[in-house]
């Protein structure tokens, strides 16, 4: 019975180390899948959190970026006229800023790329930081220009406006003297005359009688008016009210065109001196009156009238 017993016992003490080992190799698989589950959790939270680390420093480039960006355009709406070497300078910074956005595009870029991009970026900021203040520099000595110019303007304004004024006041001056010594006449008288077959003359107030009219004028004295010869122009109008015209006679008047009957050139004195003019009607002369006007250097002289019966 002892034998027995003895048998069992071992048999027992097997059993027990065969599942001591049992647990064994579950705790050691229990361990291992455990520290395998450990390793990959660590190495996918740290490639998350680079991955996620990237992304937020790609964004913030892009902000970056596009604030140097915003940057160039608010220079160029000053619409200043650059100077070919801050064109060249302007060009360069937007050809660089197109190729930083290019590299952040690219889903493969890693942390080296990024730490040059940033590097990059800081450059490209004092570039456009100095061309800011070259701009900036630009557009006041543009305005010093401008406001230099604009005085200049005024002063040449203010020098048009005095040359304009002394121009009128020559002008001015210059009408008063030639009103001033423009020739007047002191007296006129008209008569029709009769021409006998011998020549002589005499006065007659019936028309059909008339062969001529005899104008007699004196010009006063003038002491601004130059002597010499003078063309008087005579106008005459006949009794129905219309101007007598022989020819295309043409003379002005303060610059208006007029016709006239016909010229007569006499030797201005300005001693008083009276003169003498004829004129005979082609046609004869008919009833009623007879103005006559007298003018000389674009300006009236005289005039009057005689009545024909």
């Amino acid at each position: 019975m002892m034998i027995n017993s003895e048998v069992v016992s071992s048999k027992k003490e097997e059993e027990k180390k065969k599942d001591s080992s049992k647990i064994y190799f579950f705790i050691i698989a229990i361990a291992a899948l455990l520290a395998t589950n450990i390793y990959f959790y660590v190495k996918f939270k740290t490639n998350g959190e680079k991955v996620y680390t990237l992304t937020v420093e790609k964004e913030n480039l892009q902000v970056q970026i596009d604030r140097i960006e915003a940057e160039l355009d608010k220079i160029d709406v000053e619409n200043v006229q650059l100077t070919p070497e801050m064109s060249v300078q302007k060009d360069d910074s937007r050809a660089e800023i197109a190729e930083l956005r290019k590299k952040l595009e690219n889903k493969s870029i890693t942390a080296k790329d990024i730490d040059e991009a940033q590097h990059k970026i800081n450059q490209l900021k004092k570039q456009v930081d100095t061309y800011r203040v070259n701009v900036q520099r630009l557009i006041q000595e543009n305005q010093i220009l401008s406001k230099q110019n604009s005085n200049l303007n005024e002063s040449v304004v203010e020098k048009e406006k005095q040359i304009t004024s002394l121009v009128t006041s020559n002008s001015d001056l210059k009408e008063k003297v030639a009103t001033a010594s423009a020739l007047k006449v002191s007296s006129i008288s008209i008569n029709g005359l009769e021409v006998k077959k011998n020549g002589k003359e005499f006065v007659e107030e019936r028309a059909k009688k008339i062969d001529k009219l005899k104008i007699n004028f004196t010009i006063a004295d003038n002491p601004l008016a130059k002597s010499g010869e003078r063309d008087i122009y005579v106008r005459i109008i006949d009794p129905q009210g219309n101007l007598v015209v022989q020819g295309d006679n043409i003379f002005y008047v303060h610059g208006e065109k007029l016709q006239y009957t016909f010229k007569h050139n006499i030797l201005f004195t300005n001693k008083g001196e009276d003169y003498i003019v004829y004129w005979a009607a082609e046609e004869g002369f008919s009833k009623g009156a007879y103005t006559v006007l007298l003018y000389e250097d674009n300006a009236i002289m005289g005039r009057s009238t005689v009545v024909l019966r």
